[in-house]
């Protein structure tokens, strides 16, 4: 199959026929007008002769909206309420965008969606224009990903699988290249003593915490994750003591004790990955804090498969089976680092487990939720994720091999 061009390379155009709107806004209720139009739509339409054309041109640019995202409409992941169509101080249309259409645009790589509308008497429409991201990585960046390449066959593959659609491959090894430059920047940042940390929803976590359970944070290796919690957290003296991380070890050792040292300074606890269930049940019941970093590939045993970035991925089932057993909220929390170096950690609203008749499906589920969490966040700044890491193994382990029929004279 021949994969559609880039969003970047397209534009969305829709005609509406304005007295087919006026005779559908008079069959609407006002109760039910938030459904087609938001209320700074309503506002900015007026009360005079010209209203039904202007909601006339901007329901036209929701649906050219829509058309530059086919697959997410199609799937009813998107619709017309998605797309708020307003107005700045010279009278020129811009797009709002709901976070389902931030998180399509994010994917498409699509930094700003460009609208020109008309209409006469009798019709209203409108033209919105894709424009895609430029990427520009930083020479050292550039340097490492042709001179060192760790792991850059992985990296490429797993760009590849997640951004294919919507991405050439001259844009995939610029999206690797700003990788790398991303990852230089995090080892050097270890190093700094001054860093600039702004946090953003603290209050979310501070409200799940109050109800009682404990709190399970779910994250992953954004931005420069270390650095950001550690620096971050510890702002915020009535939390210290409270977070404790489900940890593997990492390599090289002298890395691992850095960082596990850095955690300790800093008032977090840190929990092995395995054998660590009651200790994690004891922590939520005195209402404390435990973090697991979930975008790492599972194991058979201890994983589901799951959607992540549109291809399934070995997914730990640890957390929602903890999730649905003591009701802890779970918050997603994330970090970035802004084109000043400010790094930025956010604690988003929970995301609540799913409920299913079998229980094998509700920890599939579950863990599919917590997962597209991730990849909305992965999607704000996918250059800042941990593309080395073989997220996509194979969709389970290796099965053990069937075992061999027996030679001729050879005792089965």
């Amino acid at each position: 199959m021949t994969p559609e061009p880039p969003p970047g390379t397209r534009c969305g155009i829709d005609t509406v026929e304005i007295p087919r709107l006026e005779k559908l806004l008079r069959a609407t209720p006002p109760e039910d007008l938030g459904k087609l139009f938001s209320a700074r739509e309503i506002a900015d339409a007026g009360e005079g002769a010209g209203r039904v054309g202007s909601l006339a041109a901007r329901f036209a640019a929701k649906e050219a909206c829509c058309k530059l995202f086919p697959k997410e409409t199609a799937l009813g992941q998107l619709g017309p309420a998605d797309f708020s169509v307003c107005s700045d101080g010279y009278g020129a249309p811009h797009v709002e965008a709901s976070p389902a259409a931030h998180a399509a645009m994010n994917r498409a790589f699509i930094t700003a969606i460009r609208l020109s509308l008309t209409h006469t008497a009798n019709s209203a429409s409108a033209v919105a224009v894709a424009e895609k991201r430029a990427f520009t990585p930083p020479w050292f960046g550039k340097l490492v990903y042709h001179l060192f390449p760790l792991r850059r066959g992985v990296v490429l593959t797993n760009l590849r699988r997640a951004f294919g659609e919507v991405l050439t491959e001259q844009e995939i090894a610029l999206l690797a290249q700003d990788y790398y430059g991303h990852f230089v920047r995090c080892f050097g940042e270890f190093f700094l003593r001054k860093r600039s940390i702004r946090i953003e929803g603290m209050e979310i976590a501070a409200r799940a915490l109050a109800q009682g359970k404990g709190m399970l944070l779910l994250t992953g290796h954004f931005g420069n994750w270390e650095v950001a919690t550690v620096d971050g957290i510890r702002q915020f003296t009535e939390f210290k003591g409270l977070f404790h991380f489900v940890r593997k070890p990492l390599n090289p050792e002298f890395l691992n004790r850095f960082v596990t040292w850095r955690f300790h300074q800093a008032g977090f606890g840190t929990i092995p990955s395995r054998g660590s269930l009651d200790s994690i049940l004891d922590l939520l019941g005195r209402g404390q804090i435990v973090v697991f970093i979930y975008d790492q590939h599972a194991t058979q045993r201890d994983g589901v498969p799951a959607d992540f970035l549109g291809t399934p991925a070995n997914t730990f089932r640890s957390l929602p089976i903890i999730a649905m057993s003591t009701g802890a909220p779970v918050i997603p929390a994330t970090s970035w680092r802004e084109p000043d170096g400010t790094h930025v950690l956010r604690f988003e609203e929970p995301v609540p487990v799913v409920d299913h008749e079998r229980a094998e499906d509700a920890i599939r589920l579950t863990a599919t939720a917590f997962n597209k969490a991730l990849e909305t966040a992965l999607l704000r700044h996918p250059e800042q994720w941990i593309w080395m890491h073989q997220r996509w193994k194979a969709t389970f382990d290796r099965k053990r091999k069937r075992k061999r029929p027996a030679r001729a004279g050879q005792s089965a």
